[in-house]
């Protein structure tokens, strides 16, 4: 079967099954989180400061930014859409690694870190905190258990990363000024933002396409526990 097609189906089906897993929908916020990181980061790297984070109930967030005009306002509108989708190739480098219990130690620090440093919002605020002691509940609760919780981020992540760049493709179409990142994009270059939606889509499948093929590796026996 070709890889494409093969990854297509795979996001489709992990689309519906994910549907009937109680609160996935709350986990999903996860994606929100490394997106708006990935600006906060970028402007940091920029020199830019960041003022603050918001993680909303509908997914969506924004992060608050004093910035430099011109090519850094760039950078950091290509930044989020492009960590969320590496991080879910990220996630299942962990898994075929073995990396669960370490990756999801990872996962917690960064959303301590998003309270500490950014999220100032009262919602954004108790998800991150819950997150955190759920996260770490499963890590406590033994090696099957935590490594079925990380599948459930990994394919969450993966799922989110593409579908995130589709909606927006979708406002670009009927509401480019609501475009979001491709909006601003749009505000700054003389491309459109149906362009640059396109574009976060295309590197989106792209990072799934490498994910997935991570995933369907053939994994390295686990380590006999030691008596």
């Amino acid at each position: 079967m070709n890889k494409w097609l093969k990854t297509i189906l795979y996001l489709v089906g992990a689309a519906v099954l994910t549907r009937f897993i109680p609160f996935s929908s709350w986990f999903r916020i996860m994606d929100t989180m490394i997106h708006e990181l990935g600006h906060a980061v970028a402007t940091l790297l920029l020199s830019g400061r960041v003022l603050s984070i918001e993680l909303n109930p509908d997914h969506s967030g924004t992060t608050y930014s004093v910035l430099a005009s011109g090519w850094r306002t760039i950078a950091v509108s290509l930044s989020g859409y492009i960590s969320a989708s590496l991080f879910s190739v990220l996630m299942f480098y962990g898994y075929t690694k073995r990396k669960q219990g370490e990756g999801l130690l990872v996962i917690s620090g960064i959303a301590v870190l998003m309270t500490l440093l950014f999220v100032r919002n009262g919602y954004g605020v108790w998800w991150l905190s819950i997150f955190v002691v759920i996260t770490l509940v499963f890590y406590f609760l033994g090696t099957r258990i935590r490594n079925a919780y990380f599948l459930l981020l990994a394919f969450l992540s993966l799922e989110e990363s593409v579908m995130g760049p589709f909606s927006l493709l979708l406002y670009a179409i009927r509401q480019p000024s609501r475009a979001g990142d491709a909006a601003n994009l749009a505000n700054v270059t003389i491309v459109p933002a149906l362009i640059w939606a396109l574009l976060f889509l295309a590197f989106a499948l792209w990072c799934a396409k490498l994910a997935l093929q991570l995933f369907w590796r053939k994994r390295p026996a686990a380590k006999p526990r030691s008596q």
